[in-house]
């Protein structure tokens, strides 16, 4: 009995030997580096040819290259008025009409006296001609007949004056009178805005002036009109610089055709000043700048290499690579931030 639990306890000891063994003959295989099992998803693009413009960015406010405030030329009660606010409206149409009654019998009465001294004056005219009265007395009648003729046509332009003008086209953008008020001379009755054309003025440093000119395009954008830019130009360059902000006044001008621009509106502005025709392109979402230095990823059988690059023109969305890059180069757009130098990557999107 001793003798069979011996050597079970022998055949146990045997077995966990024999495991042992077969556990350690694998501890001589050398651990796989981790940077050789990381892999990076990257999306990535090409380098493109094409156009790429240089430009200045400012902001201003669309304003009306004609605007006017439409007074009344005399004092009146408001009888009618013509137009509403929004309506159309060409130089010299009548916007309103004030009560004319009191003006009319004025110049009823200025064309009595009127007719009364050309009678005086025609025979004190023909009397002095003859010789029959003194110079004097002739001299003076022709000056009141000449002073009440003034009268008259003062009469005359009060009554054409109580219907209220604009002097200009465009839009009627205010009325401040209703019907009934009773107004002064010089009191502002209606503006009107001329919408074609339309401007921008914007103040442009110094610096900037040599690289400007009229006639220049411009492009605006204003966030009532989404994913579109409207053209404009360079109208007119003030010939001065402003000494207390080293800025100069510089007026685009644009022509809306499809009457989306209005008065008062906030646009963002790029004037165009140069452009690169057939110039190296990259997103600017594939550049890496560091320490004034501009480098890309450039993707080559599924490795990411470092590349420094040189730089030209930059706009909203490409920059314009002078060195550094070959045309259909592929480079990392997103993802960048994880790579070092040759990083294994795999491309998730192109």
């Amino acid at each position: 009995m001793n003798r069979c639990i011996s050597l079970i306890f022998i055949l146990i000891a045997l077995g966990i030997m024999s495991t042992t063994g077969s556990c350690g003959g694998n501890g001589h295989s050398e651990p796989v580096k981790e940077e050789d099992k990381l892999v990076v998803p990257v999306e990535v693009d090409i380098v493109s040819i094409g156009d790429i413009a240089a430009y200045f960015t400012g902001t201003a406010t669309i304003e009306a290259e004609e605007e006017t405030e439409v007074v009344a030329k005399v004092s009146g009660t408001v009888e009618e008025i013509m137009v509403e606010e929004g309506e159309f409206v060409k130089s010299g149409q009548i916007l309103a009409k004030l009560d004319d009654e009191m003006i009319s019998v004025q110049l009823k009465q200025a064309e009595a006296n009127l007719r009364k001294m050309e009678s005086n004056f025609e025979r004190n005219k023909n009397l002095h001609e003859k010789n029959l009265i003194s110079t004097e007395i002739y001299q003076q009648t022709k000056y009141e007949y000449e002073q009440q003729k003034a009268s008259y046509d003062m009469a005359r332009l009060n009554l054409d004056y109580t219907e209220i003008r604009t002097p200009i086209s465009g839009i009627v953008s205010i009325r401040l009178i209703k019907k009934g008020n009773m107004i002064l001379q010089n009191q502002s009755t209606f503006k009107v805005s001329g919408f074609d054309p339309l401007i921008a003025v914007l103040y442009v440093p110094e610096r900037q002036l040599a690289k400007l000119r009229t006639g220049l395009l411009a492009r605006l954008s204003v966030d009532a009109i989404e994913d579109r830019e409207i053209d404009g130009h360079i109208e007119r360059i003030s010939p001065i610089v402003d000494p207390a902000t080293g800025t100069v006044k510089v007026t685009i001008e644009t022509n809306d055709s499809l009457g989306r621009l209005r008065p008062g509106m906030f646009a963002r502005i790029k004037i165009i000043y140069d452009v690169h025709v057939g110039a190296l392109k990259i997103p600017k979402d594939a550049i890496i700048s560091e320490d004034r230095e501009s480098a890309v990823f450039v993707v080559q059988d599924s490795v990411a290499y470092r590349r420094s690059i040189s730089l030209g023109y930059i706009n909203t969305t490409h920059v314009e690579v002078l060195e550094g890059l070959a045309h259909e180069d592929v480079i990392v757009t997103t993802g960048k931030g994880s790579l070092r130098d040759s990083t294994r990557v795999e491309i998730v999107k192109q």
